[in-house]
């Protein structure tokens, strides 16, 4: 299993650094957004791991999902200023998420960002195994993945009714939009949906009604960069009591 594990591991890298860096060079030289690029990034980090779990036929344990947060997390080491000024190909994937109106804060949001969101998951998946909820585990994460990773290139093509985020470390605000939020309520109706037979009747009309009105607002005030942590926190325990109905 060690080995399996270790190889995963290896393949979720390559593939996600080849992407950034395939990103990274469109930002180069296409002049593509980097808010466009940053979401490509935000989907194949959500979708690649579900997909080579299933491909490696990966046993899921509490175990080796701590470990591998422990990796991801670490992994961020390497887009540590001093490391990308000396390794070009670190550097190009840097520029893949690196948002000019970030800078210079670009790698602190994003590290304590993955770093709360995981601090949060980890214990949200004991609680819900422990009450046999595991069957809701992945609304919160398919929503923030789908919905959040949807609402920046929405509301910078398409976002016309703006509103101001705030963001940590600093007094600066952000734009966000309408058209961006909405994004996140349109696909909580549906990932909600979708797992309705995990539902009694009561819950899933409690559940389509609360959590898309929920991670919407989640999202809408979440500090900038940081909705993933806040759309984690309020998705499961809007969930949890929502399962004791």
């Amino acid at each position: 299993m060690e080995s399996v594990f270790l190889q995963n591991q290896a393949v979720k890298a390559f593939l996600l650094y080849l992407i950034q860096y395939g990103n990274g060079l469109l930002v180069q030289y296409k002049g593509v957004r980097v808010n466009y690029t940053r979401k490509i990034n935000h989907f194949a980090l959500f979708f690649i791991p579900m997909y080579l779990d299933r491909v490696f036929a990966l046993e899921n344990s509490l175990e080796l999902f701590v470990f591998g947060s422990f990796l991801a997390i670490s992994t961020l080491a390497i887009y540590v200023k001093p490391v990308r000024d000396r390794v070009p190909f670190i550097a190009t994937m840097f520029g893949s998420f690196d948002r000019p109106e970030d800078r210079p804060r670009t790698l602190l949001w994003l590290s304590t960002q993955i770093t709360a969101g995981f601090l949060i998951v980890i214990p949200m998946v004991i609680l819900f195994a422990r009450w046999g909820l595991l069957d809701l585990i992945l609304i919160p994460i398919l929503i923030n993945g789908i919905g959040d990773g949807l609402a920046e290139p929405v509301g910078v093509r398409f976002g016309k009714h703006t509103y101001e985020a705030y963001a940590l470390f600093t007094d600066k605000r952000y734009v966000r939009s309408l058209e961006g939020s909405a994004c996140v309520f349109i696909t909580s109706i549906l990932v909600v949906a979708f797992h309705y037979a995990c539902f009694s009747q009561p819950q899933f009309i409690a559940a389509i009604i609360a959590v898309p009105i929920l991670m919407t607002l989640g999202e809408a005030f979440a500090p900038h960069t940081w909705d993933t942590p806040f759309l984690f926190f309020i998705g499961y325990m809007s969930l949890f009591f929502i399962a004791l109905i």
